[in-house]
């Protein structure tokens, strides 16, 4: 396993297929209030690179090519939340998406167990630590704590989607997870426009 490290912006010419795992970290939960400071990225071969952002120059091309190229399945775990930040910050709509909690909810549903340390744990017996979880992620400088956890975060998302698509097809949910999977670009933009804490779809 490798973790490189690029500050404000991926190199030229790096590649990750045709399903890039990404995630994000920031200062904290809230989308008006809180910014974005490091998005990291896998293409599922045991490698992960880390954009950090802690000068909030957000022009970074290559990554915004990256995030808008629609050839690209770009791969989550709660895409709902990291969606909305990609959105802010660099004004760019993700699709297709990929999001391994909303398909985790679809087919685990003896459980309520969601979280992706929960579903490393039991789908692929892999221990992830959440001790950087809160860490300082505005620092002007990633400590290499910070740099494994952010890495921990998107290296397990491809083998993830591929025990989480058998369930789908074992329990015929496919269509219905894909549907879902269109929508979260809506639903982060919802949660943008203040529709957040609301279910436009209630009676």
């Amino acid at each position: 396993m490798s973790i490189t490290y690029h500050r404000g912006d991926l190199p030229s010419g790096l590649g990750f297929g045709d399903s890039v795992a990404i995630d994000t970290e920031t200062m904290g939960l809230n989308l008006q209030r809180d910014r974005l400071c490091v998005v990291q990225l896998s293409a599922g071969d045991g490698n992960a690179h880390v954009v950090h952002f802690p000068d909030r120059d957000y022009s970074a091309p290559h990554l915004r090519t990256l995030l808008a190229d629609s050839r690209v399945q770009k791969l989550f775990h709660f895409a709902r939340f990291d969606l909305a930040m990609i959105q802010r910050h660099f004004g760019i709509v993700c699709a297709p998406v990929y999001c391994t909690k909303v398909a985790s909810r679809l087919v685990r549903t003896n459980t309520e167990r969601h979280s992706l340390k929960d579903l490393c744990a039991e789908l692929l017996g892999v221990e992830l630590s959440k001790q950087q979880q809160t860490s300082d992620w505005g620092a002007p400088q990633l400590n290499p704590q910070q740099l494994e956890y952010a890495a921990s975060d998107v290296l397990h998302l491809h083998a993830l989607r591929r025990r989480l698509d058998d369930l789908l097809e074992r329990e015929q949910r496919r269509a219905l997870a894909e549907a879902c999977f269109s929508f979260l670009p809506v639903r982060a933009a919802l949660d943008l426009a203040g529709w957040a804490d609301q279910d436009v779809f209630a009676h």
